[in-house]
């Protein structure tokens, strides 16, 4: 059942015609989060340029600081005096953030003896930790569920990681190599770390990247095994985040389905984001992208786009936009290599195919992804819910711009988790944003 509308009230985007004008996108959350905790480990001051402050990302500078990190925002971003960490005070509250559950999981284990809890919202309390847990545990941490379920909240029982030889399960998330290749540098021993079926890689090799730019070294072969020496330390460091293609692919996406021309100003692909596979998805579908001094112009007529088979298992946060693409094609969007993407802020696959089905759209849900038919009449408005989720709920923007007046949607708020300003965009590139009641 959706939620009650009057909580938060609901908001119809509709589109009065093509879009046209620039915007610039929000830094990358995942940068962000990964320089941060990087920046918190280093000994010494730390500039972090550009960061993406928002519910989330400001949950991991508050767990930063909880284990012994100054953080001092500046005019430009941020400044971090990192630390060993510590123990902390209180229960680490990660708020709706999976990412800072994760990372601060195992970077917690390096403090002194003793235990640190970590928590967050109904969302949080629901994604899977078992897996870190389980490989925490072959390091030489103990690391539980306090209910027994393998979900937060989580109990670490710090004094330090053993290190040495572990595998894990590479298919429900990325972040849990993530944050054992954040950590282990700190082990006492050399680690080598044996990954199974990796998803979303481009992810891995973000923190491969960072972690090159504060001074630790880890050997990788792909991205099935990962060798750490032992006895290494984070170095300060300067580092600008790039604007975020994860962001920028809903306005990318708006282009293609309203029609129009738009220039994003602030987007660099020279460090590594997998959401920037909406270029070429676009692309395939029927819009133009073309790249001009930093920034990407996205041009569209409008007309239908062309349907296609879209592998997002390195990228399985464009499963929602990809889905709202699908609406305006003129043959039907196959989704497949996603069923990670059941273990996010919602399980992804689901509420796409129950939210659109309300509008009338045929699609057929699946293990791993989505089946997506052409929809031969006008969409029918209906009360959809995003279910506090920041991405459903852009996509679900882009749904309604396809229908006359719009539709209904419940879940505004939750854009502070990543893009604050994505309504204030959308209008500014000509489309009308209502809030009210249903």
């Amino acid at each position: 059942m959706a939620r009650a509308a009057t909580a938060h009230g609901v908001t119809r985007v509709v589109a009065t015609g093509p879009l046209s004008g620039s915007v610039s996108v929000p830094p990358s959350k995942s940068y962000t989060h990964r320089a941060a905790l990087m920046a918190s480990l280093a000994a010494g001051v730390s500039k972090v340029r550009n960061p993406l402050l928002s519910r989330d990302t400001n949950a991991t500078l508050a767990a930063c600081a909880a284990f012994g990190a100054r953080v001092e925002p500046t005019g430009r971003g941020v400044e971090i005096t990192g630390t060993r960490p510590r123990l902390p005070d209180d229960v680490v509250n990660v708020e709706n953030s999976g990412t800072t559950l994760r990372f601060m999981t195992s970077a917690l284990s390096l403090s002194p003896e003793g235990y640190a809890i970590l928590t967050g919202d109904s969302s949080i309390r629901r994604r899977p930790m078992q897996p870190l847990l389980d490989t925490l545990s072959q390091l030489g941490v103990k690391a539980w569920s306090s209910r027994g379920n393998g979900c937060a909240p989580v109990v670490v029982r710090t004094g330090g990681m053993r290190g040495g030889r572990a595998s894990i399960r590479g298919d429900v998330s990325s972040q849990f190599v993530s944050s054992l290749l954040i950590s282990t540098p700190l082990a006492e021993r050399d680690t080598t770390l044996t990954v199974a079926d990796a998803v979303s890689r481009p992810y891995i090799e973000m923190t491969l990247r960072l972690g090159r730019i504060f001074g630790v070294k880890v050997e990788g072969e792909g991205y099935s095994r990962f060798r750490v020496p032992a006895g290494q330390e984070y170095s300060p460091a300067e580092f600008t985040v790039p604007a975020d293609f994860s962001s920028a692919s809903f306005i990318v996406a708006a282009v293609a389905v309203a029609g129009g021309k738009v220039r994003i100003d602030n987007l660099d692909a020279s460090l590594p984001q997998g959401d920037s596979r909406i270029v070429d998805i676009v692309r395939e579908m029927g819009a133009k992208v073309a790249s001009e001094r930093g920034a990407l112009v996205v041009s569209s007529d409008g007309d239908r786009l062309s349907g296609g088979r879209f592998d997002l298992g390195d990228t399985p946060d464009l499963l929602p936009v990809v889905s709202a693409l699908a609406l305006k094609s003129d043959s039907p969007v196959e989704v497949v290599g996603t069923a990670h993407a059941r273990f996010k802020e919602t399980d992804r696959i689901a509420i796409v195919a129950k939210e659109l089905s309300k509008l009338g759209v045929a699609v057929e849900e699946r293990e791993d992804g989505l089946l997506i038919s052409p929809t031969k009449r006008r969409l029918e408005p209906a009360l959809m819910d995003a279910h506090d989720d920041h991405r459903m709920f852009m996509a679900f923007s882009l749904a309604s711009m396809l229908i006359p007046g719009g539709t209904p949607i419940l879940g505004a708020e939750s854009l502070d988790v990543s893009y604050p300003t994505f309504l204030e965009d959308i209008k500014r590139l000509g489309a009308k944003v209502k809030v009210g009641q249903v």
